[in-house]
């Protein structure tokens, strides 16, 4: 709880994943991978219950042996490649408050962004609170993917800048600070989120993650990326 709010941390996981066929439970370091995501969510006090979405029964007895409840198998219209994480999120609302379970504020936590520490989602959620911001998703910082520094191809194969300026000589303390959308955490109030079905609108708050953390487990080169770190970073 955070501010007299009660908080749900929803871990979504479907069975499904063709990039990497069994990524949610494969071993990352020793433990399976949607574990990471459970771990640091019970860790975290602000939080008050840890839920996962799957459609899948051996990723929901992975969750639950981790410590994470799982009250319902997703049903199969939300398991596709094509189900909106808004529609899983409110799935989970309605099951719960079904089941006389309210929250105020809810916490995306996708298993593909396992480096996220205790500290960005105590931070995130904090920063959210004291704003009255509505909403608070992390983002990374663009760096050699700026615009400034793209190129497009002509018709006929040749470099042309994306930009009017030549990216040729741009200084990276001159550009504008520019940010992409990542995977560490979304959260927003769920009456905001039941409103307005997206985390993102003008009352959504930014939460910047260093670049480390911002990798994404989508194929094996992923999550080979993703295991290195998390060994330099000592996170096992």
């Amino acid at each position: 709880m955070i501010a007299e709010r009660k908080v749900l941390a929803l871990v979504p996981a479907r069975g499904g994943s063709k990039g990497l066929p069994g990524k949610n439970i494969r071993s990352l370091c020793g433990r399976p991978l949607i574990q990471w995501s459970i771990d640091t969510a019970l860790a975290c006090d602000e939080i008050d219950a840890v839920v996962v979405s799957t459609d899948d029964e051996q990723i929901a007895a992975v969750a639950a042996a981790a410590g994470a409840e799982v009250p319902f198998l997703r049903p199969p219209a939300l398991a596709g490649d094509t189900a909106s994480s808004i529609d899983v999120v409110i799935h989970a609302l309605d099951f719960l408050e079904r089941n006389g379970r309210v929250f105020d504020i809810v916490l995306l936590l996708e298993p593909t962004s396992p480096l996220r520490e205790v500290a960005d989602i105590q931070v995130a959620l904090r920063r959210m609170v004291d704003t009255g911001a509505a909403a608070i998703v992390s983002v990374c910082r663009a760096e050699s993917t700026h615009p400034a520094f793209m190129f497009r191809t002509t018709s006929q194969g040749r470099l042309e800048p994306f930009m009017s300026a030549s990216p040729t000589g741009v200084r990276r303390q001159e550009i504008e600070p520019l940010f992409y959308l990542e995977g560490t955490l979304y959260a927003s109030t769920v009456e905001a989120l039941r409103e307005r079905r997206s985390f993102y609108h003008e009352d959504t708050l930014a939460y910047e993650v260093a670049k480390w953390k911002a990798l994404e487990i989508d194929d094996i080169e992923d999550f080979q990326m993703v295991e290195a770190l998390a060994k330099y970073k000592e996170l096992a």
